[in-house]
């Protein structure tokens, strides 16, 4: 039972770390927001697989809560601000998507360089799901890369949204998870993250007519 949960929890993660692949690699701005829930219905599923090997009820509540927020709510959310906002479909990376996905891939192999001493050093971390780390650090640079490499405020958000997925990954990789009032003011967090983004957002496109961050700069002429 333990091996059968153990691959599909690294199926899962495996199934995470592609999600932010096709993310980067996609052109269309509603096609990020539902790889996102893709990617949250993912962790949820893993997190649900690690309640079930560590029969933990607040990871089973934090499993649920990540699949409605960030698998239903979020993007939801995130849908109706583009809609009120009329932003455009494409994406508009900065730097073209080919050399993204080099670049990533370069990320996620350092990610695997750094975390190979901790996952494969005896008595280091003893967690099932170790093998998990290096997949959640990719994602967390990935994310953060997006933040740099897109110009408009919505796929900067989506780059924070998938840094907080990665740093949630790995909080289930290492400790099973962090204490339910923890859990709950993350989730809070991110939530009111999402809505002073949103606003953001909003704010950007009713001055300049655009949602490109870029045009900020303006503000210093």
């Amino acid at each position: 039972m333990a091996f059968s949960t153990t691959t599909v929890i690294d199926g899962l993660a495996a199934a995470i770390l592609l999600t932010t692949f096709i993310a980067i690699a996609s052109n269309r701005m509603f096609s990020l927001v539902r790889l996102f829930a893709l990617q949250s219905v993912a962790l949820g599923l893993l997190a649900m697989a690690v309640a079930s090997i560590t029969g933990a009820a607040h990871i089973y509540a934090v499993a649920v809560l990540t699949l409605g927020i960030k698998g239903a709510v979020i993007p939801w959310m995130l849908l109706y601000v583009m809609d009120k906002i009329k932003t455009t479909k494409e994406v508009e990376p900065l730097v073209s998507i080919p050399l993204s996905l080099l670049l990533c891939g370069v990320l996620t192999a350092v990610a695997f360089y750094i975390t190979e001493p901790i996952i494969f050093t005896s008595g280091t971390i003893t967690t099932i799901t170790k093998n998990c780390l290096a997949i959640s650090l990719a994602v967390v640079l990935i994310g953060f890369y997006t933040m740099i490499a897109r110009k408009k405020a919505v796929t900067q958000i989506m780059g924070l949204l998938t840094m907080e997925n990665g740093l949630f990954l790995a909080a289930i990789s290492i400790t099973y998870g962090m204490p339910m009032i923890v859990e709950l003011g993350i989730f809070f967090d991110i939530l009111v993250a999402v809505l002073i983004m949103g606003l953001f957002a909003f704010r950007i496109n009713k001055t300049f007519d655009s949602v490109d961050t870029t045009i900020l700069r303006r503000l210093h002429d």
